[in-house]
């Protein structure tokens, strides 16, 4: 189809990506929108439900945000990858739930609709939405076998019964090693922080077998010696990346459902982030993004920036197992 408006002098402006960033309609950074998985490698994808929050609500409204956020980032990574050049990236729309008002049964639809892109050999990558979101989806990621994991969050997420609930942001882990998606031997939980009410309330984690690395290990060895753990923790094999914005401290991520102070920099997420090149990363989500109580856009900017990071992590990673 001809586009209506052809650029007259600035031909490389035929790629709306080229265009200004304040321009078109907001896509995940400016990839074309597209509902055919025939076309896709890499897809984004958003998660608005937040029906697992135990306290503050708003994280459904986290990826119509963040993808505003993102149209401020550009297409080429300062280490040199180019995902857009690299792999096909679209934005696959939203997982919008038909019946949001039974907890379990969103799960299943979110399950059910990333097993088809699983099916597909489409690499996904979400924005959430809270972070119930992870167990559906690692219900399709690691439906073949169970994957490692690289888990950066104020809290472990490895709970139990909630108000009733065994399904809810604040267990999802828990609920993943149970179904056998999640291998605890090849699971790091980085930047844990902050009070709880039980003092066994992240026991499962440890008890399991996952390497938990709390912030004040954080904060004294630095964000390399974290890198070097994750590394070293999840090996060679197949691994999911979540990261959660309230691992951010609220300074720097206010709009989230469940702050906890002294948390990570942006900018040492990023280092994290950058450090973990070489991984076989096969999915990733950004999750807890609360734009009700956002402050100047601030956090939906530092998750479309740390997005960014993990989508060059998977057009790597996807790269390089199509070339092995």
């Amino acid at each position: 189809m001809e586009p209506i408006k052809r650029p007259t002098r600035y031909q490389e402006m035929l790629n709306p990506q080229a265009r200004p960033r304040y321009t078109g309609i907001a896509t995940f950074f400016r990839a074309p929108y597209t509902e055919s998985l025939a076309d896709t490698d890499i897809g984004v994808i958003g998660v608005p439900y937040d029906g697992g929050v135990t306290n503050r609500t708003g994280a459904r409204h986290g990826p119509r945000a963040v993808r505003d956020q993102s149209s401020l980032l550009r297409r080429l990574h300062p280490n040199g990858v180019a995902p857009f050049d690299t792999a096909r990236v679209r934005d696959l729309g939203d997982c919008w739930i038909e019946q949001p008002y039974t907890l379990e049964g969103s799960l299943a639809e979110i399950a059910a609709f990333y097993t088809t892109i699983v099916a597909a050999k489409v690499v996904p990558l979400s924005v959430g939405g809270d972070h119930s979101i992870s167990l559906p989806i690692l219900r399709a990621v690691g439906a073949q076998r169970p994957v490692g994991m690289v888990h950066i969050d104020a809290h472990c997420d490895t709970g139990d019964d909630y108000l009733g609930s065994r399904f809810h942001h604040g267990a999802p882990f828990r609920r993943a090693v149970d179904e056998g998606l999640i291998d605890p031997n090849r699971v790091i939980q980085i930047g844990i922080r902050g009070t709880t009410n039980d003092p066994d309330m992240w026991g499962f984690s440890t008890r399991s077998g996952m390497r938990v690395l709390p912030m004040e290990e954080f904060h004294d060895k630095g964000w390399r010696h974290a890198a070097e753990e994750a590394r070293r923790v999840v090996g060679n094999g197949p691994t999911y990346l979540t990261y959660d914005i309230d691992s951010l401290d609220p300074s720097q991520a206010p709009g989230t459902g469940t702050p906890e102070a002294g948390g990570i920099t942006a900018l040492e997420a990023i280092r994290v982030l950058r450090a973990l090149r070489g991984i076989d990363f096969v999915g990733g989500d950004l999750v807890e993004v609360a734009p009700p109580f956002d402050v100047g856009t601030i956090t939906a900017f530092n998750g479309a920036s740390i997005l960014f990071e993990i989508l060059c992590l998977l057009v790597e990673s996807w790269q390089k197992r199509g070339q092995t």
